[in-house]
């Protein structure tokens, strides 16, 4: 087993923040340099991890949100996909942190629910980016940035395919003030299998997503989101009423306007202070992972593990 499963609804825990941001701010063009980098500059991704480990991240994730081949194709670089993650493995292990998570995000492929040629192809995907790890040691994979539930469907039947490892899910959810379908889609799914993960609350849909995840072997499942508190919190209560998992909880951070003072619908997590309280009313509703994404910095890290470390995950019955 695991480390990182005999921890499971017991400590809190926070995985290191996005490193987008960071390598933009450098040049980097992370649509296509991100995996590279870990290989050609990995004294400077080892420096941006380090930064993240010194703020308190217990979990270390691997810069390899696009390691899969069909992504690494649009730079070319989809036979490199073994030594590119195995240079990212490396750049992480080398801080030792508590638990390394390898990250995926979705393959981009496009997927036709109703073509078990289709659904193959995407799931033969993320088989193979679990398969480039070639038994290296990680903690669990974390498969980010899924907007479409049959993709992260897809996602969990490759890496069952080759690995009992744990998985997480972090959806991608949006803030739906309206209804209207929107970034992640509406409420049912249209022909790609949308997950129409907009935050209404008690709409059912976190049910069903949770209810199918589960089906396809999630250890922890989760959602990324930039909308204000109180929507994300709704949310999180909504998906504990409907899952005995841990949950995971990303804040995504706005691009920050030097003039922003408070929170706002648009940038609720505007600067570290405001992840304090986030953290805090998080856990108090079930969850048991965060991370910052977005423009964030080592400071939203540590903001976060500053909330919550030393404390329990607050079970489900309490």
């Amino acid at each position: 087993m695991p480390d990182i499963q005999m921890r499971f609804d017991k400590d809190m825990l926070v995985l290191s923040g996005r490193l987008d941001a960071v390598f933009a701010r450098q040049g980097v063009d992370t649509a296509y340099d991100r995996e590279f980098l870990n290989l050609v500059e990995p004294d400077s991704v080892r420096e941006a991890y380090r930064l993240e480990s010194v703020a308190g991240a217990q979990c270390l994730v691997t810069n390899t949100e696009g390691i899969t081949r069909a992504r690494l194709a649009h730079a070319r670089l989809e036979e490199r996909a073994p030594e590119l993650a195995a240079a990212a493995l490396t750049v992480v292990s080398s801080l030792k942190p508590q638990h390394v998570i390898y990250e995926v995000g979705p393959c981009g492929l496009p997927l036709d629910p109703s073509s078990s040629a289709s659904l193959k192809q995407s799931r033969d995907q993320y088989a193979q980016a679990v398969r480039d790890l070639e038994g290296a040691s990680v903690d669990a994979v974390l498969f980010s940035g899924f907007e479409k539930l049959l993709d992260a469907q897809c996602a969990l039947m490759g890496l069952r395919m080759v690995s009992g490892l744990p998985a997480f899910v972090c959806l991608t959810a949006v803030s739906s003030q309206s209804g209207s379908s929107e970034k992640a889609g509406g409420a049912s799914a249209d022909k790609e299998g949308a997950c129409g993960l907009a935050l209404r609350p008690k709409s059912g849909m976190w049910a069903e997503a949770a209810a199918l995840l589960e089906e396809y072997g999630a250890s922890v499942i989760g959602f990324s989101s930039g909308a204000p508190l109180e929507m994300v919190e709704a949310a999180v209560r909504d998906l504990r009423a409907a899952t005995d998992l841990p949950l995971m909880v990303e804040l995504a951070v706005g691009k920050r306007d030097a003039r922003q003072q408070a929170a706002t619908s648009e940038n609720p997590y505007f600067c570290p202070d405001a992840m304090v309280e986030a953290a805090v009313r998080l856990r108090a509703a079930g969850v048991q992972f965060l991370r910052a994404g977005g423009a964030c910095t080592p400071a939203y890290t540590g903001a976060l593990v500053a909330a919550t470390a030393g404390f329990d995950v607050v079970g489900k019955d309490r």
